[in-house]
């Protein structure tokens, strides 16, 4: 089984797809870790309701905090990565070291890049009238939103979606696409 840790700067919805599929059977996991930059991020409650270890690492709690989470993952053994709306750039140390994947919410190359995250996205894809939105699962390297695709899923865009029905409906997609881009990342590991 590998082992992950999971990063989030807020929320962490990605968190919750993961542990059900942990739980459930599907993705032969074990979530060693979950990492916050952020001291009022609700992850850390959530992963402490789900009693995993969760971590606070920023500029205010560490001198260096790009080696502090090197040193953190490397000592819970961790393999990979998970970006569940972390809102730092992750550094080429980590993404060199442990398979770093991130949930994007449109279909990339389309409307990534920096500044370009949650609800963001889906004000700028409304604004243009896109007729189609979606999630990307991808690798993370040294550029924002350019890492190798894993996995997309798309969805219509209905002339009534407005930015609120348009999150929504995104963040159920990503439930599931979460789950199946890593799966397919664990399959293509493991031969």
């Amino acid at each position: 089984m590998k082992n992950i840790a999971v990063f989030a700067s807020h929320n962490g919805s990605g968190l919750d797809a993961i542990v059900e599929a942990v739980n459930k059977g599907i993705l032969p996991l074990n979530i060693t870790l979950v990492v916050s930059n952020n001291t009022e991020a609700k992850v850390l409650q959530k992963a402490k309701d789900y009693d995993l270890t969760c971590k606070l690492i920023n500029a205010k709690t560490h001198d260096d905090p790009d080696n502090a989470l090197y040193e953190l993952l490397k000592k819970h053994n961790c393999e990979y990565i998970f970006l569940s709306g972390y809102m730092k750039k992750i550094p080429s140390k980590l993404t060199c070291n442990f398979k770093t994947i991130n949930s994007h919410p449109s279909l990339l190359p389309k409307y990534g890049g920096a500044g370009m995250y949650g609800r963001f996205v889906h004000e700028a894809v409304i604004k243009n009238n896109e007729k189609k939105s979606g999630v990307t699962i991808h690798e993370v390297n040294e550029h924002y939103d350019e890492g190798k695709i894993i996995l997309q899923k798309s969805l219509e865009i209905l002339p009534d979606d407005d930015v609120n029905k348009l999150e929504e409906k995104i963040k159920n997609l990503e439930k599931t696409t979460i789950v199946e881009g890593l799966a397919l990342c664990l399959k293509s590991q493991s031969t």
